[in-house]
């Protein structure tokens, strides 16, 4: 009967440490492409011609026009794709964003400058300022859990066509 218990309060104990993980499963339909609109500050995850999830965002703290150069706080415009994953991002989680691609590098190289790079989609954690409004240096910012939705559901490779 104590052996019973025991086990009974591991089970329990383990089940509410799961709770806890910011890592998530999804079992959904597979999101074929994401959607950003700058200017509505909206994101969707889709999957074939359905819409799966819409999320609100924050963007670059130069939120009109497209990235050009490191430092400029915009967030790029056009198509990429999700090439990378930061499951210990100082912003709770984050996934990659291809930026730059070679014509941006061709762009900031004429200009004699350095297009910048690190584009993440990521959660708001250990932000030591206001994140209220965009207040990225570029990337696009959603709440922590719905990040860790988005890290579940979105697989590298993943096309990303972000719009002014």
């Amino acid at each position: 009967m104590r052996a019973v218990r025991i086990v009974l309060l591991l089970v329990a104990a383990l089940g509410l440490a799961a709770c806890g993980s910011k890592f998530r499963s999804y079992r959904g339909p597979d999101v074929t492409q994401i959607l950003l609109d700058k200017s509505d500050r909206k994101m969707w995850l889709i999957g074939g011609t359905e819409v799966l999830r819409e999320f609100d965002v924050d963007l670059g703290r130069v939120p009109v026009g497209p990235k050009a150069f490191e430092g400029d706080g915009k967030t790029p415009e056009g198509a990429y794709v999700i090439d990378r994953r930061n499951p210990n991002s100082r912003f709770h989680l984050s996934i990659g964003i291809s930026y730059p691609n070679a014509a941006d590098v061709a762009f900031a190289e004429a200009a004699g400058k350095s297009p910048g790079g690190d584009i993440f989609i990521h959660g708001r954690s250990d932000y030591r300022g206001r994140n209220k409004g965009d207040w990225t240096e570029g990337c696009i910012a959603v709440t922590d859990r719905e990040i860790e939705d988005i890290y579940a559901m979105v697989r590298d490779g993943t096309p990303i066509l972000i719009r002014p």
